[in-house]
C-alpha cells in the first residue's frame, strides 16, 4: 500500500509470547485510533486468529479497566502457517476482506517477519516490540521486560532467605532461551555469585565448584547461581556440585511465572505510548516500521533494518556482574 492512503480502518494483534503490557498497548491503540476518527478491530489469537478470522470491531468500553491486567486480552498462538507464502497471501487477502487498512502488531522478531510480509502484500504494518526478553535489537526497552525482571527479582530474594537459612547453594533459572538479559539483570540486582547466559555456553563448571569450595572456607552461608533458559540443566548442575562440593544444592526454575502479573508502571506507561505512536505512524501513511525506544526517544526503523540489527549482551555490563560478585 503506497504511503500516503488514506487510512479508515485499523487491526491489532498480539502475538508469539504474551509479555505483560500488552494491554496497555492495545488500549492505546483503541483509543488513539477511535479519538482520530477511525475504526478499530480487534484480532484475537495473533496471526492463526487472522486466518481464521477471529476478528471483532473494538471500542473503548472494551479496554476499559484492562491496562493493570497482565497477559492480552486479545490472546496469543504460535502459527506455523503465517511462515509460508500462501499463509501470507491468506493473510493479507483477509484483511482486505475486512477493510483493514492497517494492522499493529505486538510482538517480538518472528511477528515482525509476518508483519514484514504483510506490508509487502499492501497492508500498512506497524510494529511494537512486545517480548520479555529484551532481545530486540533496535529498541533499548521492550514491553514485558521490566515487569517480567522484577517478578524474577522478587522470586530470587526469597530464595536466598531459605537458601540461607539450610546453608544451601541454589541454581534459578529463568527465562531467556537465546538472550540473557533477564539472567544478567537478576544477577547484578540479587546479587548473585554466578550467571550463566545463552551468550556464553562454555562457562567453566570446575571454576565454579572451585569458588563455592572457597566460600564455603570463608563462612558464606549461601551461594546464587543465575542460570539462563537457554543454558538449562539447572537439576543435573545442582547434583553435580552437591556431589562435588558437599554443600547441598536445590535448582528452581521460575518458568512462566515470569510472563504473569500486573504490568509495572513503566511497562504501562512506555507500551500506552508506543501504542499511540503505532496509530500515528499509520495515519500518516507509513508501513512496514517498527516503533521503539532509544536514546529516551520513542523512535521507528523500517522493519528490514530492524530484523538485520544484532542485539549482545554488552560486555561491561556482564564483567561489572563479575567485579560484583567478587
Amino acid at each position: 500500500m503506497a504511503e500516503g492512503k488514506v487510512i479508515r480502518t485499523i487491526g491489532v494483534l498480539t502475538s508469539g509470547g504474551d509479555a505483560p503490557g500488552m494491554n496497555a498497548a492495545i488500549r492505546a491503540v483503541v483509543r488513539t485510533g477511535l479519538g482520530k476518527g477511525l475504526k478499530v478491530r480487534g484480532i484475537r489469537r495473533g496471526y492463526q486468529g487472522l486466518l481464521d478470522e477471529e476478528i471483532i470491531d473494538l471500542t473503548a468500553r472494551d479496554v476499559s479497566d484492562t491496562i493493570q491486567r497482565g497477559g492480552t486480552i486479545l490472546q496469543t498462538a504460535r502459527c506455523e502457517e503465517m511462515r509460508t507464502e500462501e499463509g501470507q497471501q491468506k493473510a493479507a487477502a483477509i484483511c482486505k476482506k475486512y477493510g483493514i487498512d492497517g494492522l499493529v502488531v505486538i510482538g517480538g522478531d518472528g511477528s515482525f517477519a509476518g508483519a514484514q510480509k504483510l506490508a509487502n502484500l499492501g497492508i500498512n504494518t506497524i510494529g511494537i516490540p512486545g517480548t520479555i526478553d529484551l532481545d530486540i535489537a533496535c529498541t533499548e526497552y521492550t514491553i514485558g521486560f521490566d515487569t517480567a525482571v522484577n517478578t524474577a527479582m522478587e522470586a530470587i530474594d526469597k530464595v536466598r532467605d531459605t537458601s540461607t537459612s539450610h546453608e544451601r547453594c541454589s541454581i534459578i533459572e529463568v527465562m531467556g532461551r537465546d538472550a540473557g538479559w533477564l539472567a544478567l539483570w537478576c544477577g547484578i540486582a540479587n546479587g548473585a555469585e554466578r550467571i550463566l547466559l545463552p551468550e556464553e555456553h562454555d562457562y567453566d563448571e570446575q571454576a565454579i565448584i572451585e569458588d563455592i569450595k572457597e566460600c564455603r572456607k570463608r563462612g558464606k552461608k549461601n551461594y546464587i547461581i543465575i542460570n539462563a533458559e537457554g543454558i538449562g540443566g539447572s537439576i543435573e548442575l545442582a547434583k553435580r556440585i552437591e556431589e562435588a562440593t558437599g554443600m547441598e544444592a536445590r535448582a528452581t526454575i521460575l518458568g512462566h511465572m515470569q510472563r504473569g502479573g500486573s504490568p509495572t508502571c513503566k511497562d504501562r506507561v512506555y507500551a500506552s505510548i508506543m501504542g499511540a505512536k503505532a496509530v500515528d505512524l499509520l495515519i500518516e501513511g507509513k508501513s512496514n516500521r517498527v516503533v521503539g525506544y532509544r536514546h529516551g526517544q520513542y523512535v521507528d526503523f523500517d522493519i528490514n533494518e530492524a530484523l538485520n540489527m544484532q542485539k549482545g549482551i554488552p560486555p561491561y555490563q556482564y564483567e561489572i556482574a563479575r567485579e560484583l560478585a567478587l
